[in-house]
């Protein structure tokens, strides 16, 4: 990750649970030490968050790139300024299917991704846009998926309402 980008989490929080429990959730989060160097959004507003999204008969088609390219021409057409804008990556095929990504696999489509933006729209855009990733985020997955480099941060669905939403956070220390 450039040392521009600062790391970003997005808790996707929806209107779930019980009023107990995001009152201790958000007590947990409260306490927790949130790195300097990281963003902690919960119930980012999709106005916010432009996604490239990418089911699995697609992947399993090798048609990834283009996919998640025509997306990502779309989103590019209508952004003006670039600084408030992070990508992410959701391939939703790992959402709740009890499938996942691995760590290399969204690096992979991260870096592609990055090199569309450097090629399509700019070095500077490529080099600042923040990437995050939006398949199953979990407390065990958290920190490699932290480690590749052009993976720049999260958007967590159902971990946001648990504990582990903490250690998610915290996935690059």
């Amino acid at each position: 990750m450039a040392p521009s980008r600062k790391f970003f989490v997005g808790g996707n929080w929806k209107m779930n649970g019980r009023k107990a429990n995001l009152g201790e959730l958000i007590t947990c989060l409260n306490s927790a030490k949130v790195p300097a160097d990281t963003e902690v959004v919960c119930a980012p507003p999709t106005a916010y968050i432009d996604f490239a999204r990418q089911k699995l008969d697609e992947r399993e088609a090798g048609i990834t790139e283009k996919v998640v390219f025509e997306q990502t021409k779309v989103i590019a057409d209508n952004v003006k300024d670039w600084s408030k804008v992070v990508l992410a990556y959701e391939p939703v095929w790992a959402i709740g299917t009890g499938k996942t990504a691995t760590p290399q696999q969204a690096q992979e489509v991260h870096e592609k991704l990055r090199g569309w933006l450097k090629t399509n729209v700019s070095d500077a855009v490529a080099q600042c846009t923040r990437i995050i990733y939006g398949g199953s985020v979990t407390g065990a997955n958290c920190k490699e998926l932290a480690c590749q480099p052009d993976v720049d941060g999260f958007l967590v669905g159902g971990a946001s309402l648990k504990p582990e939403f903490v250690d998610i956070i915290n996935a690059k220390q």
